[in-house]
């Protein structure tokens, strides 16, 4: 399957434990066969006194040396040999389980190591991916593909793939000794087969393109679960309790009934090997008694033949069942290699320079914007130029494309058209992070780890001192609340920060800016969401934040950009005014009725 195919290069570093493996899988088969034919020597020549011959149907290299055992194990008293075969079989079956025991360790080793390696190439791209990728995908389904499809893959690689080798070597070596005593039983064994591989494949297929609609199943669930989880407040809110539970209920029935589609494939497996083999068994039996009768076959030899055919019988199984499991491990590669595919839309160019510093304008000319799933235009023929330590305000209605306009900066996105300039050359020209580096974002959607407060403002900045941390809370007005819990700057502050109010949220986010100390700020409707006592000390660390900076201020209180060295209005994607505060205010339009209203109010 060309799942597999591609995950051969995986497979590489782990080459010697694949070698050692399949060596210990070899041994372990030889032993596993070998004290079956014990059987011989007890039944002939034990229990019947019969002397032990060569009945086997065809020549083979080692027919004189299995001539030459026979006669010496005949020289043997038969107490002796049922001692010796006794002890035969005991050695040979703790060999086995030595060998066993090897071979799926270093198996296991193989497969979990793989795993690993896919889970941690499949997480380091999702970081490499733009960030239009993660407004079309759901968290709760790369959650799934990194986990749940990936834990799959796994047992399909290491667990039931492993297990196929091992009992398809068990298999390959029980047909071949059978072909060697009767070559015609052998022959017919064969050509029963084909009626377990057909249904087996089939079955096979089928249940690929259920494991694939399962695991779509399963990330719908993780959508479900992070989405009220996450937003656990709004739900009990507005008493959505039982709409959300019927919405997962939805979900998990229809996951139920995949996968007891595929159980039913499955189980279809077992009993169709098992009927084949009644069938294999009762005409081995009919040819078998008959030749015994004629003197022909030995029971000794006619019960190791009944044990190689037996012996064949859990392998048989084993692979039809693994097919199952391979099948579903192939959807989940699938679904993996699906995001490798992904290209990031934000590439960087070969030949990239690093920007270090930034001295002369930041310059947008004649930008043009569209998302990819929606033709209209976000911006239209925006230009602009900014100069080191102005304040630009950007202002508008809701959705006139303030933040869009923004996100261009840091290369979220990439325009349609025009360019953005730093130093008149294109910041497409710069390598991301060097271009990052120079950027400090604080935004009206405080992201904060569960993590200390101490980390989340050392952010990227581990290296940091605790004096220059403490320094830049202080600056951010943050350290007076930040000491008064118990444990001060190492109080794990939960998922997304849900211990601190807005404000404290804000506040330690304007900390990591500082520590990041960037050239260049964007502050993205900062104080919008905030009370009043608040907005006024996060405006003060604000304050002190912008200080010998070049911000880019998005704000949806007018008030707070009446001293931007200029202010730039947007509606629906199109600059319709440009200039200070009070040049707008005599000029009238759009901002002065917008300021009005918010006055008024």
């Amino acid at each position: 399957m060309k799942e597999y195919k591609r995950l051969l290069k995986y497979i590489r570093p782990y080459t010697t434990y694949l070698v050692m493996g399949l060596f210990c899988m070899f041994f372990a088969t030889i032993f596993s066969v070998v004290s079956l034919g014990t059987l011989v020597p007890i039944m002939d020549k034990v229990l019947m006194g019969k002397e032990l011959s060569d009945t086997t149907s065809l020549i083979f290299p080692f027919k004189e040396q299995l001539n030459s055992f026979f006669a010496f194990l005949n020289t043997i008293e038969r107490i002796k040999l049922l001692y010796f075969a006794i002890g035969f079989i005991i050695a040979s079956l703790c060999l086995k389980g030595v060998f066993t025991y090897a071979q799926k360790v270093l198996m296991e080793k193989l497969g979990q190591g793989v795993v690993r390696d896919l889970r941690g190439k499949v997480y380091s791209h999702i970081h490499e991916l733009s960030l239009s990728y993660f407004t079309e995908s759901r968290t709760g389904e790369l959650m799934s593909r990194v986990t749940y499809d990936a834990s799959l893959l796994k047992e399909g690689l290491s667990g039931r793939a492993a297990e196929a080798i091992f009992e398809g070597m068990q298999l390959f070596l029980c047909l071949a000794i059978i072909f060697i005593i009767e070559w015609k039983l052998a022959v017919l064994i064969i050509l029963i087969s084909p009626i377990i591989i057909w249904p087996v494949s089939i079955v096979g297929k089928k249940i690929k393109k259920l494991a694939s609609r399962s695991q779509d199943r399963v990330a719908d669930l993780n959508s479900i679960m992070q989405e009220t989880v996450t937003g656990v407040r709004i739900v009990k809110a507005f008493n959505m309790e039982e709409y959300e539970k019927g919405r997962f209920q939805k979900e998990n029935n229809n996951y139920y009934r995949l996968m007891m589609k595929a159980v039913k494939r499955e189980a279809f497996v077992s009993p169709l090997v098992e009927m084949v083999g009644i069938v294999i068994l009762a005409g081995i039996s009919i040819y078998g008694f008959k030749e015994v009768v004629k003197g022909d076959l030995t029971p000794g030899w006619l019960f190791y033949f009944y044990g190689l055919v037996a012996s064949c019988f859990k392998p048989a199984k084993t692979l039809a069942k693994t097919n199952v499991y391979v099948q579903r491990a192939a959807a989940a590669a699938g679904k993996l290699f699906a995001i490798l595919d992904t290209e990031s839309e934000i590439k960087e160019l070969p030949g990239a320079v690093e920007l270090y510093s930034f001295k002369q304008s930041i310059e947008l000319r004649d930008i043009a914007f569209s998302y990819q799933d929606n033709p209209e235009m976000v911006l239209k023929k925006i230009s602009i130029s900014v100069s080191p330590g102005q304040v630009l305000a950007i202002v508008g209605p809701s959705g006139s494309g303030k933040s869009t306009l923004v996100n261009l900066l840091p290369r979220f996105y990439d325009p349609s058209s025009g360019s953005i300039l730093i130093d008149d050359r294109d910041i497409r020209e710069f390598t991301i992070k060097s271009l990052r580096s120079q950027l400090g974002i604080v935004t009206q959607e405080t992201i904060l780890f569960n993590d200390t407060i101490a980390n989340n403002i050392t952010y990227g900045y581990r290296e940091i001192g605790r004096d220059k941390m403490i320094e830049a809370a202080k600056k951010a007005n943050a350290h007076s609340f930040i000491s008064s819990f118990k444990n001060g700057y190492d109080t794990v502050i939960g998922e997304r920060g849900v211990r601190l109010s807005g404000g404290e949220k804000q506040r330690v986010t304007i900390a990591r800016a500082l520590i990041k100390n960037p050239p260049i700020l964007i502050l993205d409707e900062a104080t919008s969401s905030l009370d009043t006592e608040s907005e006024r000390l996060v405006q003060e660390a604000l304050n002190v934040l912008m200080k010998e900076r070049t911000v880019f201020v998005i704000a949806h209180r007018l008030s707070t950009v009446r001293n931007a060295d200029s202010i730039m209005v947007l509606e629906k994607g199109t600059i319709v005014q440009q200039g200070s505060h009070e040049e707008l205010m005599r000029k009238g339009g759009l901002y002065k009725k917008l300021y009005n209203l918010q006055f008024d109010m």
